[in-house]
């Protein structure tokens, strides 16, 4: 039997294309035998398999653009360029109640990628390790540079994106034979390396985690593997990709609630676009 798996790249704030994306599978009532979450990714992920496509939307329109998240007051907020803790506690907890413990309590097979800096290397964590404190949440978008490391479970993390942008592999390896990727890059993207400037600051902040410094250098180089293995299983029949089909004015970290709305809505249009395709490729009837 095919084994089906979703997999969701990051992308900070071009989340909200994941988020629309998301929402319409909900619609569809599509579920999967395993899914995996990147940064922002395993947010918008959480509120899939929650089925809360208002959470969702409400992060991206919303939440992500508010102006004490990013910039000067975040900084003035958390001593970092984005102001997790906030965006977290105050929005996901307080405002939406987000019960993610749902998802722990019926063993939903998900996992999200951290970042180990003590281990220098990406890790996995199931449902089983959900809490309405939402740090593995938090974790999870703890982006270097722009965010602390955060504690989880005794040990410091940072988002797993440092090595598994798009998380396909960590898919093959459990056993899913079928794969549906949602990315937050168009086609033309270019990944670049690090420029001297951020090379800079990963060794004046993680000095002490040679590795991650060594990670972070070679991060376009695992992209651009993670998309050859995405293209290869395309080519197989075991694979589609699903990524925006023209450019929104959306940076990672910032984008007005008008353009958020316009990459949402394309998120959910380029699903519906490939309805047949997607139904195909799930063995569903379209009806």
């Amino acid at each position: 039997m095919e084994k089906y798996g979703l997999v969701l790249e990051g992308g900070g704030v071009r989340g909200a294309y994941t988020a629309g994306a998301l929402a319409w599978l909900n619609d569809q009532g599509i579920v999967f035998d395993y899914s995996a979450g990147i940064s922002s990714g395993a947010v918008y992920l959480a509120c899939y398999e929650l089925a809360n496509k208002e959470s969702a939307r409400n992060m991206c329109l919303y939440y992500a653009t508010d102006k004490e998240n990013v910039g000067v007051r975040a900084f003035l907020r958390e001593g970092h360029y984005v102001a997790y803790e906030h965006l977290i506690n105050d929005y996901l907890i307080k405002k939406e109640h987000l019960d993610v413990e749902k998802l722990r309590d019926q063993k939903v097979n998900m996992e999200i990628g951290l970042y180990d800096l003590e281990k220098g290397e990406t890790v996995w964590f199931g449902s089983e390790y959900l809490e309405n404190k939402l740090r593995l949440l938090r974790a999870a978008c703890a982006l270097p540079i722009a965010s602390a490391p955060v504690e989880f479970h005794g040990k410091l993390y940072l988002d797993g994106g440092v090595t598994k942008m798009i998380p396909i592999e960590r898919s093959v390896e459990q056993g899913c034979t079928k794969h549906l990727v949602i990315t937050t890059k168009p086609a033309d993207f270019v990944r670049k390396p690090g420029s001297p400037a951020v090379k800079i600051m990963m060794r004046m902040f993680y000095s002490d985690y040679p590795k991650l410094r060594e990670d972070y250098n070679v991060r376009h180089l695992n992209y651009y593997k993670q998309m050859d293995l995405i293209e290869k299983l395309i080519q197989e029949g075991n694979a589609i990709m699903i990524r925006p089909t023209k450019t929104v004015n959306v940076s990672r970290y910032k984008g007005d609630s008008k353009d958020l709305a316009e990459l949402y809505d394309l998120g959910y249009q380029d699903m519906e676009d490939r309805k047949e395709e997607i139904f195909r490729f799930m063995g569903k009837n379209n009806d």
